[in-house]
């Protein structure tokens, strides 16, 4: 982004780090119809590509940014990190900050078809055909070298996305997701509210559903990391169910169990940059 130049967004804050700037901005959406806010790491020598980084249940554009410690190794390889909050904000949908998994800092990265909250939760919709095109445009980024990748929630969002749209993103990656929320309680609870009771919409949206249905989308290989004394492993995220749909699909996929290591940041920090590269190998 060049100096003085007129961008469609607003920059809130902006932090030198690592020889480059670490922004949080918003803009008046059209999709969501409220404004939205998110976060930019530009690297000192930027290389075009750029990773899409989806944060979890409760987090916003702040999460990964601050706690991830992604920069230093962005920095180096040349890579442009892109965070998205995680929902729209103050909808004054009556309920929408009553319950943590659910609403604010609950987006699920979909676009919600039952009401009240089919009007302002239309992340996916944002994320592709709004927020992405706006930065790829703004920052001179390649839109044929962007990768994604998510924590839990996010890791949803990733996972699913990059199946949903193929070809969108060259890379994939994920952080402890939530590997098939048609079965375990967040996504039942997120899925009944947003997409309504016909359990025959969700599978749109669970990645371990996807994957059954496709041949080898990334023939790449996918990278996901997963803490085994990770509190939420077996109600919640399920990763057994993306490892054997991922055998039935033929799809490359690496999974690395960590003994140990829990659902939080520090187990990201301590796996982020064989993300970052992994992303950056295919992204070229």
């Amino acid at each position: 982004m060049a100096a003085g130049a007129e961008v469609p967004f607003e920059t809130t804050a902006e932090h030198a780090c690592f020889g480059g700037v670490q922004r949080f901005c918003r803009h008046t959406s059209a999709v969501i119809g409220l404004p939205m806010r998110f976060a930019v790491y530009q690297p000192p020598k930027p290389s075009g590509a750029a990773l899409v980084c989806l944060a979890g249940l409760t987090c916003t554009e702040e999460t990964f940014a601050i706690k991830a410690g992604a920069q230093r190794v962005a920095a180096e390889l040349g890579l442009t990190l892109l965070m998205p909050d995680t929902s729209p904000r103050a909808t004054g949908i009556a309920g929408e900050d009553v319950e943590w998994d659910f609403g604010s800092g609950a987006g699920f990265y979909l676009d919600a078809t039952a009401e009240p909250w089919a009007r302002h939760f239309r992340m996916e919709s944002w994320l592709l055909t709004e927020w992405l095109p706006l930065l790829v445009d703004a920052l001179g980024l390649d839109a044929a070298r962007i990768g994604i990748t998510g924590h839990s929630m996010g890791g949803h969002g990733a996972l699913t996305l990059a199946l949903r749209h193929p070809g969108r993103f060259r890379s994939l990656s994920a952080f402890a997701p939530i590997a098939a929320p048609s079965t375990c309680p967040w996504g039942e609870k997120a899925f009944s509210r947003y997409l309504g009771e016909d359990r025959g919409t969700w599978a749109a949206h669970d990645a371990s559903a996807l994957m059954r249905q496709a041949r080898c989308p990334y023939p790449a290989g996918i990278l996901v990391d997963q803490g085994l004394a990770d509190k939420f492993l077996v109600e919640q995220l399920k990763p057994e169910a993306l490892e054997a749909a991922c055998s039935a699909a033929d799809q490359p996929l690496t999974l690395r169990r960590h003994a140990g290591y829990d659902h939080g940041y520090f187990f990201i920090q301590s796996v982020v940059a064989d993300h970052l590269r992994w992303h950056a190998e295919r992204l070229g």
